[in-house]
């Protein structure tokens, strides 16, 4: 087994979290800063130890990768380990950034299964039915989507869903008002009951504010 010498550690130009590994006076390889942390000058490393450091670089900036995917909007177990397939990633690799990132509270499908369905309630209303299924493509497991849509009431949702679009349709007649805002909450996965309670309450709260608002001019 050979040995070399450090000859040279310089930070890469383009990307200042790199290392440029010269051995023996010859560009070698290039490291994660994290992972050449220890290297010096002058130091002797063995074709084992050259092994070993690359192996823990391919790690590493399959970690960095992943944490990049996850810092952008929370992500499922299944969605990264597909993402670093896609960068032809080993499969020890993926298994090793997978089990890091839970471990550091990053990767939890429990957590994103909730935070999925309260963004979802707050800013893009679903049926129970739609939100399983998008959950589901992200490689959910099913216990973890029924728990989590437990409490989800698909009435409410609809009405949510429905208050957000009502005010684009206010001025149209009830037959065009109930047609069109049942097209967008069949869009979003509520069936005709659920949709058309939510169609009756926002259009009679619509007209009933219409008819206090006029009341309240003949005050003034």
């Amino acid at each position: 087994m050979m040995e070399h010498r450090i000859t040279a550690l310089t930070l890469q130009k383009r990307n200042h979290q790199r290392v440029n590994v010269y051995l023996d006076g010859e560009f070698a390889f290039g490291l994660a800063r994290i992972v050449a942390a220890w290297l010096q000058v002058g130091q002797i490393i063995s074709d084992e130890k050259i092994a070993q450091l690359r192996a823990e670089d391919e790690r590493e900036t399959a970690f960095q990768s992943a944490l990049r995917l996850i810092q952008l909007r929370p992500r499922s177990e299944n969605e990264i380990r597909q993402k670093l397939l896609q960068r032809k990633e080993k499969d020890d690799v993926i298994q090793a950034v997978i089990e890091r990132l839970k471990q550091s509270g990053l990767l939890n499908d429990e957590a994103f299964a909730r935070e999925w369905i309260e963004n979802r309630a707050e800013l893009r209303p679903r049926s129970r039915r739609a939100l399983a299924y998008e959950l589901s493509r992200r490689g959910v497991e099913r216990s973890v989507i029924e728990t989590n849509l437990a409490e989800i009431n698909d009435d409410e949702m609809a009405y949510r869903a429905a208050q957000n679009k009502a005010r684009k349709f206010k001025d149209l007649d009830w037959n065009e008002f109930r047609l069109k805002l049942y097209r967008y909450l069949a869009q979003r996965g509520f069936d005709y009951a659920a949709s058309q309670q939510a169609i009756s309450r926002v259009w009679q709260e619509m007209h009933d504010a219409e008819t206090i608002s006029e009341d309240d001019e003949g005050f003034l």
